[in-house]
């Protein structure tokens, strides 16, 4: 069925941690005669296929599709993303791309959205349901940004809140509500014609970032044109992070295109810092070994003095080595989600 050009009728949906429990209420609600194009990201592992289309397959009669490259866009029809891959949408249709992550995930809710909004405007109905940190809010901006429609599950219905309340603090929703109601939302928006005529100007900075999901090379699309260099610098490369503001919503992206919100790139510095603290216990116990080791051979050979200084030094080591154990398992050290 083809869609109508002069109705809300491509929504996109966004979901993370408990998300594929928020969808599965969402899609039995939702008419079975929806006359939209709908398209689905859920977090998932790169390395686990996705099963989210058979889920959502069992819950209503609409075609429900993993989405391919190339794919045209038709009424009354479920787009799902794949593992490890970034479902956009371009002037054709669907896009499928294995660009930078974003969020420290692919496939990644701002890419949808923000694919969405450039492409489609005012058309665009963007739902943000349960997730951790503060994925998707970026992309929801981008939506609203766009002349779009904003809708945010209920944070104290959501089995984790903090992706819906990040969209609240950051976007100007049109809608929070428990899940039976957003149906009825999105129902009701894929029905209201759009005013005409509508212009809304494309953000630069959006272009630039949808040309780096797509081809992956964020010197050429021209990332540091996105704003600000900041004092930080990309977990996953190492590459300088360009800051880049929307509203009260801060992120970061690098030049070789990955892209981080303020709770992604604290979650990875933490992760990172986790990490180091393990190497480095790992290296200790080591050498505490090794020197226990030489001491027993000094021994054998005869050399007291050199046995009792490599015991001496392993001693020290040891002590050493307990405050830092210590903070490797403070929990609190690396501290929850932030608000932000």
């Amino acid at each position: 069925m083809t869609l109508d050009a002069r109705m809300r009728n491509i929504v996109v949906m966004g979901a993370s941690a408990g998300g594929v429990e928020a969808l599965t209420v969402l899609f039995r609600h939702l008419p079975p005669d929806l006359p939209a194009a709908i398209l689905v990201v859920l977090h998932i592992p790169a390395h686990t296929p996705s099963q989210l289309h058979r889920i959502l397959a069992r819950l209503t009669p609409m075609p429900v599709v993993v989405a391919e490259d190339g794919q045209a866009l038709e009424a009354g029809t479920i787009y799902v993303a794949s593992a490890d891959r970034h479902l956009m949408l371009d002037e054709y249709g669907i896009r499928i791309t294995r660009g930078p992550k974003e969020c420290r995930v692919r496939p990644a809710i701002d890419v949808l959205f923000r694919s969405a909004a450039i492409v489609y405007g005012p058309r665009v109905t963007g739902a943000r349901l349960s997730g951790a940190l503060d994925d998707g809010t970026a992309g929801l901006w981008a939506i609203k940004d766009h002349g779009g429609r904003a809708l945010v599950q209920e944070p104290a219905q959501a089995m984790y809140a903090s992706m819906p309340e990040s969209a609240i603090r950051h976007v100007d929703v049109d809608f929070v509500g428990p899940l039976e109601t957003l149906a009825q939302q999105i129902a009701a928006m894929v029905k209201i014609p759009i005013e005409s005529p509508v212009k809304v100007s494309v953000e630069k900075r959006h272009i630039i970032e949808n040309q780096i999901a797509t081809a992956g090379n964020g010197i050429r699309a021209g990332v540091m044109d996105l704003g600000k260099v900041s004092r930080y610098t990309c977990p996953d490369c190492h590459g300088v992070l360009v800051q880049i503001e929307e509203g009260s919503v801060i992120r970061f992206r690098c030049h070789t295109g990955h892209a981080f919100s303020l709770k992604t790139l604290i979650a990875e510095v933490n992760a990172a810092i986790d990490s180091g603290l393990w190497d480095t216990l790992r290296a200790l116990e080591e050498r505490m070994m090794l020197l226990r080791q030489m001491a027993d051979i000094s021994e054998k050979a005869g050399v007291p003095q050199g046995a009792e200084r490599c015991r001496r030094l392993a001693d020290d080591a040891e002590n050493r080595l307990k405050p830092l154990r210590e903070l490797v398992l403070d929990a609190d050290f690396f501290g929850h989600d932030p608000e932000t």
